[in-house]
């Protein structure tokens, strides 16, 4: 049997109850064995980069590990940063068709993102960027160590929503989510161990 494999059972998802949104987590969807060999498996063989970013003018190192990664050779361009994809693993392949039994999106792209520690992390931000669409699908993969995803309404300051990723979980964002809401994955100052987060996109 293959290592990679995807689990067959049906995973159960909970939809977060959220105004303006369509998020649902799926805290086990890969059981831990499977998961643990994805997380050795993309530490591992993914070709990691740190790309610079602009923040008020000035340059700094992105705050993370990004690799980027498509079936149909388009890039990704997010904050001033354009990435070029490599072409999908047989892992990441196994891995999109699992999260397509949940979803009726067909993902073209992979965004992977590596957070060696608690210093490392993830800004306000939507993933409206004009190549996802106008109700994009985000299917955000979690391996490793678990972090808080923060969730804030961009017109109500008052709605906010934080939910613990766990290692070998699935979190959906779709519909109006991205026009409504804003997310991050803070730092934090508490010593924890590496997280990769898989985020598969839609590019048309």
């Amino acid at each position: 049997m293959n290592a990679f494999n995807a689990n067959r059972d049906k995973p159960i998802g909970k939809r977060l109850d959220l105004p303006d949104s369509e998020i649902v987590y799926y805290p086990e969807f890969f059981i831990k064995a499977k998961a643990d060999a994805y997380f050795e498996h993309f530490k591992k063989k993914v070709p990691w980069q740190q790309d610079n970013i602009k923040v008020f003018g000035k340059i700094y190192p992105q705050p993370r590990l990004t690799a980027l990664y498509g079936t149909n050779g388009k890039p990704y361009s997010y904050s001033n940063i354009t990435m070029q994809p490599h072409s999908f693993t047989e892992a990441l392949l196994e891995i999109k068709e699992k999260i397509e039994t949940v979803t009726d999106a067909v993902f073209t792209t992979c965004l992977l993102n590596r957070y060696r520690h608690g210093r490392d992390s993830n800004g306000w931000h939507a993933d409206n960027e004009k190549a996802l669409g106008p109700h994009p699908v985000i299917a955000s993969v979690t391996l490793g160590q678990e972090r808080y995803f923060h969730l804030k309404h961009r017109s109500d300051k008052y709605l906010k929503h934080k939910v613990l990723l766990w290692h070998g979980s699935l979190l959906i964002m779709q519909g109006t989510t991205q026009q409504h809401w804003l997310h991050q994955v803070p730092k934090t100052a508490k010593p924890i161990g590496e997280r990769i987060n898989l985020t598969f996109r839609v590019i048309a």
